[in-house]
Formats: structure tokens, sequence, C-alpha cells
């Protein structure tokens, strides 16, 4: 069996929760949403988990969620920081938030050398998404020229908030299962049995029942990393004038390496439940599902047996 990496974004604030929402309760034994994404994980074959987390929540992380996962499988800390940029680029005075997806698991390079997956903290994925994700990267080498990437795709529908828009990545899929593309959207709600999307807060789109959206659960190989460091470079002097926020996003660069052919990604379906607390009035709706699965048996009535 393969190695394979589980890492795990986490350095970024619940600007709209309002809070540190990686580390809210939302199980039965005071379980974080994290946990299930690990639990599932190393159900699903996964020997390494890697944290990318920002420093200022290091304590309280550890605290809920880290001395736990270190018990049960090889456990890696990764820092973002704004400061941690390439030589000859300055970091503005104003700036606060991380650089993004993309800087994330760039930083990641010297503590990964195998297949690995990506996923944010904020998300309830479902097990089967990280079981055709665990089997595609028993598999997963790179050709002679082309990159070798995975993506799991969700249905649309199951991945919306009754409480407000969410943004998700609309993903465009060939015959025979290659991502062409992800056009990021902003703006997506529900109006009734309808799904609509807009650019302008005035004019809304729908958009079809069914179609393939990107949660950020993703498989590479490690040759993602020179792909990374080169395009974030690109990125900084692109932005210079006006780096003061813009991000560097990994889906972004997913969709470059693709219509430069440099990879092709591999869409894993799965008809799973996404369940995520994108705003505070969500958290009693993933309480209520998560309380449910443990009833049901998807979930031992402890998650961690001690």
């Amino acid at each position: 069996m393969a190695n394979k990496t589980l890492v795990i974004m986490a350095a970024g604030m619940g600007s709209r929760y309002g809070g540190i929402k990686q580390v809210d309760p939302v199980g039965p034994n005071g379980e974080i949403i994290l946990e299930y994404a690990i639990f599932d994980a190393l159900n699903a074959g996964f020997d390494k988990v890697v944290f990318i987390i920002n420093r200022s929540i290091e304590e309280i992380f550890k605290e809920r969620i880290g001395d736990k996962i270190e018990k049960r499988v090889h456990t890696s800390y990764v820092y973002q920081s704004v400061q941690d940029i390439p030589k000859g680029f300055d970091v503005p005075h104003d700036r606060v938030k991380p650089w993004g997806t993309g800087h994330a698991v760039l930083l990641c390079k010297d503590v990964i050398d195998s297949p690995f997956a990506v996923i944010g903290a904020d998300d309830y994925f479902g097990a089967t998404s990280f079981t055709v994700l665990g089997e595609h990267l028993e598999t997963l080498q790179d050709a002679k020229d082309m990159h070798q990437y995975c993506m799991v795709g969700f249905r649309l529908e199951n991945t919306l908030s009754e409480n407000g828009h969410v943004s998700r990545g609309i993903c465009s899929v060939t015959h025979d299962g290659y991502l062409r593309s992800v056009q990021e959207r902003t703006k997506i709600m529900k109006f009734g049995d309808d799904i609509r999307y807009t650019e302008d807060d005035q004019n809304w789109v729908s958009i079809p029942s069914g179609s393939t959206v990107s949660m950020n659960m993703w498989g590479f190989t490690p040759s993602l990393f020179d792909e990374l460091e080169a395009m974030f470079i690109e990125f900084l002097d692109k932005h210079r004038d006006n780096s003061n926020k813009v991000e560097f996003y990994l889906p972004v660069v997913a969709d470059s390496l693709i219509s430069s052919r440099k990879a092709r990604v591999k869409v894993l379906r799965t008809e799973d439940r996404w369940y995520g607390v994108t705003y505070k009035e969500d958290k009693p709706v993933v309480t209520e599902a998560v309380r449910k699965m443990h009833m049901q048996g998807t979930y031992p009535l402890r998650l961690w047996q001690e």
C-alpha cells in the first residue's frame, strides 16, 4: 500500500462565521467537524496528517484536535505566515490575511514526498469521498509529460447552505471524466427548487441541478510543489502594486495547469452530502446531522476509543 498524506488547511479564520470555527464542537462528545474528516481518512488508509495552521491559534488548535490526533497517526505542523514569501518581494504593511490556499500547500513542500490529499478544515465531506480519493491516490503517478492529479466532485445541490450564499467552484468535466475547468462563483443561493448565482448582486443566473462542484478536496503528487513555487513568484510579481488583499488560490493553479496542458485532473464522483458551518445559523443543522449519523451507526457513539 502506497503512503498517503492528508493535508488539512486550517490557517484561515471564519470571517463570516465570526470566530475560530475550526475548533467549534459539533459532535455529541465535543468533536469538532475536522475530526470526522480525519476519522474517515484514517479508515480510508491515510497514514500521515499535515496541519497547516496560523501560530495565533496553535495553542487552542493543539489542545482541541492536534494532541488527540498525534496519538493515532503520524502528524506534522506547517505554519502559514504572510511573511513567508520568496526573496525580492515585500509584504505590504497592511497585509493581514494569509496568501491563500495555493501558498498554504506550497509551504508543505519539505514534509511531503508521496501522493497527498488536500482539504479544508471547515467541512464535512463524507466517508465515501475519502474512500474514492484514497483508492485513486494508490495508483496516482505522473506521466512523462503530464502531471496526474485528481479532485472529488460533489453534486451542487448537496453542498448548499440554507442560511445564505456560498462560494463554489463550478466544474466543467470532459466526457471521460477529467476536469476541463473550474469557475469560481462567489454567490450561489437556493431559490425554491432553483439554484442561482450572481456576479453583481442584481442579476441571478440559474445553475443546472446535478452540476459538479469542487469543495477543495484534491489529490496531488509531489510534482505540484515545483509548479506552485514558480506560479507563486509569477503571482507576486504580477501583483506588486496591489498585493495587500489578493490571494493565491489552489483551484486557480489547477485550472492554469490544465489549460496549459501540464496536468490532467481526474474527477472522482461522490454522492455524499457536504456539511459545513459557513454561517452561525448552520451550526444547529450540522450538529443534528452529526447526531443522527452517530445514532445510525455511521460513526461509533464515541468517535475515538481511548
